[in-house]
């Protein structure tokens, strides 16, 4: 049965983040689908409400299977069920490992311009943000390998956040460079913490490298956080996992969640795991189509209609990177007047470090209808703030 990605989903009133705003205005800002996750997910919840009773639960054997299959088939990866650990969230699970594996006043490093809440769990906790700036040349993004090098020689420095692939930007990272990051933190005795919740969300043709999967140096010194909330549009149901191969590593993070009281299952979400890597797959095909036609249709609307922005090429995620360095070095005021003038809500660039200031955030993933009227608001918008 083909997914119905056009269905104009309305998702006021619900309790929604994204759309808990003013009426008349259009959010394309937090990494959050306005699609129906896929039937065979409904249909796992729906039975599991029919059964009424909703005590404590555990994570089952089929869970982990789900998982190790997931991973095995679509990213050739085999993963022993042992390297895996059930936690709430991807992000109380990178606040657990700065805390757990980490001391107050060492240093974590990002590459900036990286995802935002990175930063809150570092600093939260009393560590210290240390940027790593990708490089910009006008088209895309790529690691400077000399200033990395130099950040994680610091003794200092004892974690390094991955993001792989990469948002904001909609890097993915190949096999060498993460192999060369690898190397270089083995040899300067840094922890990487990989999160590859977007892994599933690749262009068609194109596919992503897990972090562990480069080199057994890559795989025993990594944490790798996963989970299918970002894929089917489940980030509400609180279900993920962390990978980690190595066993000293794995007791010292699961003591942290464990003490972090983020270790354990609702009664919905081994489900709805198990529904997604088991049954989701036909789905997310079509649901990669889907975007990359959005991701198109914003490419050449921008590029016909609105000079002055260059969409930053993508090959993954739902979300576009847009250089508004052609009309202002401040984004962050292009993107309160846009909001202002035409009530479409973006994300500044800067909230994902000051390499981001002169750029915005959009999120595609919505039905297209929705999508052209966001990019006729983002149209008038540009024009409006040229014409102040």
């Amino acid at each position: 049965m083909k997914a119905d990605f056009d269905k104009m989903t309305d998702r006021r009133g619900t309790g929604s983040l994204k759309w808990d705003i003013p009426k008349g205005e259009l959010p394309m800002w937090v990494a959050d689908m306005d699609f129906e996750t896929a039937p065979p997910i409904r249909e796992a919840l729906a039975a599991r409400v029919a059964h009424g009773v909703f005590g404590y639960s555990v994570v089952t054997p089929d869970w982990y299977e789900a998982y190790a299959g997931w991973w095995s088939r679509r990213h050739h990866l085999e993963v022993d069920k042992d390297w895996l650990v059930f936690c709430t969230g991807v992000v109380p699970a990178i606040s657990s490992a700065v805390r757990k594996l980490t001391t107050v006043g060492e240093n974590v490093l990002v590459q900036t311009p990286v995802y935002n809440i990175f930063f809150n769990s570092i600093r939260n906790n009393g560590r210290n943000i240390l940027e790593s700036p990708l490089v910009y040349d006008g088209t895309g993004y790529a690691i400077d390998f000399r200033d990395l090098e130099e950040k994680l020689a610091d003794p200092q420095t004892t974690l390094m956040l991955l993001c792989n692939p990469h948002n904001p930007v909609g890097k993915i990272w190949d096999q060498e460079t993460l192999a060369r990051i690898g190397e270089l933190c083995h040899r300067y005795h840094v922890l990487v913490l990989s999160d590859e919740i977007h892994c599933d969300l690749t262009d068609p043709g194109c596919e992503y490298v897990p972090f562990a999967s480069v080199s057994r140096i890559c795989r025993d010194n990594s944490i790798t956080c996963l989970a299918p909330t970002k894929t089917f549009n489940l980030a509400g149901l609180q279900t993920a996992a962390v990978m980690v191969p190595d066993p000293h590593i794995r007791h010292k993070l699961e003591r942290g969640l464990n003490t972090d009281e983020v270790a354990e299952p609702n009664a919905f979400a081994i489900q709805a795991a198990v529904a997604a890597f088991g049954q989701g797959e036909a789905w997310l095909e079509e649901l990669r189509v889907y975007l990359k036609g959005n991701k198109d249709l914003v490419r050449e609307t921008v590029e016909r209609e609105i000079p002055g922005i260059k969409v930053v090429p993508s090959q993954a995620t739902y979300l576009l990177w847009l250089d508004c360095s052609g009309i202002t070095e401040d984004a962050g005021e292009l993107a309160a007047f846009i909001r202002s003038d035409t009530g479409l809500y973006l994300t500044e660039g800067e909230e994902y470090g000051a390499p981001g200031r002169s750029f915005l955030r959009l999120n595609t993933a919505c039905p297209r209808q929705r999508l052209i009227q966001g990019l006729s608001r983002l149209q008038k918008g540009i024009r409006d703030f040229g014409l102040r």
